[in-house]
C-alpha cells in the first residue's frame, strides 16, 4: 500500500486529494497545525479514513518526526498562505510559510527519504506581467507580489533539488481553480455564496471590484488529479495545469444568479476601492505539455463548476437557517 502526506489536507486542494488518494487505494497522512487550522469541515466525510498528525512547515522537527515515522512513498505539498491581499499584509510570513517551509521538506527528504515523490504546488502568478498569453512553462518568471514571490522561490527551489541532488520534486504551475470547498474570500465563491444569500432573503446586494477581469479558471478535483499524474511519471518535471481558456466576473455572476432565476444586475454593485492594481494582466495557461506527456485534460465546464457552486451554497445556508 502507497503512503502519502498531504500538508493542507483540511483545504480545498487537499481535501480532493486525499479523497482521490483513498480511492485509489492509498494510506494518506495529513499535516494538520494548531495555528493555522482553518477546521475540519473538508475532511469530516474522510476524517476516519486518514491519519492526522499535529505538526507545522514552520517547525523542522514536527516535519521530520512525521517524514521519519511515516517514511510516505509521495509528498504533496499543498499547505500554505494562498491569498494574494494577505501576503502583503503578512509578507515575511508568507515567505516563510510558502518557500522555506519547502526548503525543510526537501532538506529531509534528501537526508531521509531520498525515494520519495514530491509535488509542490505553485502558481501561476511568478509569471507577473506575462509578456504573451497563454503562457507555457518557458514563460520568464518575473513575480509582482510577496505572494507570487513565495511561489517563484518554491518553484526555483523544486528545480534546484532536482538538478542537483536528483530529487523526485516536481511543480504544478497552478492556475485559478475552484470548488464548493473554496474559501468565502475568494471572488468566486464570494459570488456564489451571495447569490445564494439573495435568493434565500438574507442578503440584498453584493459589491465588487472590476467584473471584466478575465481568469482561467478550472475545477479543483480536476486539478488534484494532475498533481497524482505528476508524481507518477518516470521523470519528474514542472507542468502548467489550467484550462487554456478564460472567463471574467462578469460571467460568473451571469451564471450564479440566473442559475437561480435572479437578474445579477439588480443586485451587483461596483466599488473601485476593490480593484487590484494586477488586474490588467490575463493570465491563460497552455496546457499542451500536461495534455501530451500525462494525458491530463480537465473535465468539469466552467458553468458547471459556477452552479455546482451555486447548488451547495444554497444547500449550505440552508441547513444553517435551519439550525437556528
Amino acid at each position: 500500500m502507497k503512503k502519502a502526506l498531504i500538508t493542507g489536507i483540511t483545504g480545498q486542494d487537499g481535501s480532493f486529494l486525499a479523497e482521490l488518494l483513498l480511492k485509489k487505494g492509498y494510506q494518506v497522512v495529513g499535516l494538520v497545525s494548531d495555528k493555522f487550522s482553518i477546521g475540519d469541515e473538508n475532511i469530516k466525510t474522510i476524517k476516519d479514513r486518514i491519519v492526522l498528525e499535529q505538526g507545522d512547515l514552520l517547525e523542522e522537527e514536527s516535519l521530520l518526526r512525521i517524514i521519519n515515522k511515516h517514511k510516505p512513498k509521495e509528498i504533496y505539498n499543498l499547505g500554505g498562505i494562498t491569498f494574494i491581499p494577505t501576503s502583503w499584509e503578512k509578507p515575511e510570513l508568507t515567505f516563510q510559510i510558502n518557500s522555506l517551509g519547502l526548503l525543510k521538506l526537501l532538506k529531509i527528504m534528501r537526508e531521509v527519504t531520498p525515494k520519495t515523490r514530491l509535488f509542490q504546488a505553485t502558481s501561476a502568478t511568478i509569471f507577473g506581467k506575462p509578456v504573451k498569453v497563454p503562457q507555457d512553462e518557458a514563460t520568464k518568471v518575473n513575480p509582482q507580489t510577496p505572494y507570487a514571490v513565495s511561489k517563484a522561490a518554491a518553484h526555483f527551489l523544486v528545480q534546484n533539488f532536482r538538478h542537483h541532488f536528483h530529487l523526485f520534486a516536481c511543480s504544478g504551475i497552478m492556475y485559478n481553480h475552484e470548488s464548493e470547498r473554496r474559501g468565502v474570500e475568494f471572488v468566486t465563491r464570494k459570488i456564489t455564496l451571495n447569490a445564494a444569500k439573495i435568493k434565500l432573503g438574507l442578503a440584498k446586494k453584493l459589491i465588487l471590484g472590476n467584473l471584466k477581469a478575465r481568469v482561467d479558471w478550472g475545477y479543483a478535483p480536476d486539478y488534484v488529479k494532475a498533481m497524482w499524474l505528476m508524481l507518477q511519471q518516470e521523470r519528474a518535471d514542472d507542468f502548467i495545469l489550467a484550462t487554456g481558456k478564460v472567463h471574467s466576473v462578469e460571467d460568473v455572476c451571469k451564471i450564479a444568479f440566473s442559475h437561480l432565476d435572479l437578474n445579477w444586475k439588480k443586485y451587483i454593485r461596483t466599488d473601485k476601492s476593490f480593484y487590484r492594481k494586477e488586474e490588467a494582466v490575463e493570465f491563460c495557461g497552455n496546457i499542451s505539455k500536461a495534455q501530451k506527456k500525462l494525458g491530463w485534460q480537465p473535465e468539469t465546464d466552467f458553468s458547471d463548476m459556477i452552479r455546482k457552486m451555486v447548488d451547495y451554497d444554497i444547500k449550505f445556508l440552508q441547513r444553517g437557517v435551519k439550525n437556528e
